[in-house]
């Protein structure tokens, strides 16, 4: 198999991982403002001796796809929220898209601050259960690959999935280090 032909193989596999990926993540119920599948992308990059793929979408996507233990609950995954509840802030647009305005006893709306702490917390201690939408993209596009291909280049669903998850959360450090 030549570079060229490599090439098209892994740009027919990019395309199925990002279809798959925002069709899995809007099956799971996970599209609410439509940030996250509209982050969905991926780059094929040949150079002379080598081609790279390169995946990206808003970092919370590693954290919906492979879940998040909570201090309550596990699900087995790699992220946990330790001593640390997630941002309330990043709530607020959330509830109002969702609609979400409960009552208390007396009939009275509770404060959206309220709202938010009480949700964070929730989340905090029950986690986020995974939702594997990308991983199972991966997985479904691996497949497809023709034998030879995977032979010449190692390659394995599941690393393909942790590198580009990785990717994806090392971004982000590196510009809380900027």
């Amino acid at each position: 198999m030549d570079q060229q032909e490599t090439y098209k193989e892994l740009k027919k596999f990019r395309d199925h991982v990002v279809k798959q990926a925002r069709a899995n993540l809007t099956r799971a119920g996970k599209k609410a403002s439509g940030k996250l599948y509209n982050s969905i992308d991926a780059t094929v990059k040949a150079m002379p001796n080598s081609i790279g793929m390169y995946f990206d979408m808003e970092t919370y996507g590693a954290y919906i796809d492979k879940g998040v233990n909570g201090t309550w609950r596990g699900f087995g995954s790699r992220f946990s929220f330790k001593n640390k509840m997630p941002p309330m802030s990043k709530l607020d647009k959330w509830i109002v898209m969702k609609g979400i305005a409960p009552r208390d006893k007396g009939g009275k709306f509770v404060s959206r601050k309220s709202l938010q702490f009480l949700i964070a917390r929730s989340i905090y201690r029950r986690g986020i259960k995974p939702s594997l939408f990308f991983t199972k993209a991966i997985d479904g596009a691996y497949k497809k690959l023709p034998d030879e291909l995977i032979k010449k280049y190692g390659l394995d669903a599941e690393k393909i999935t942790t590198q580009a998850l990785d990717q994806i959360i090392s971004k982000v450090n590196a510009n809380k280090r900027t």
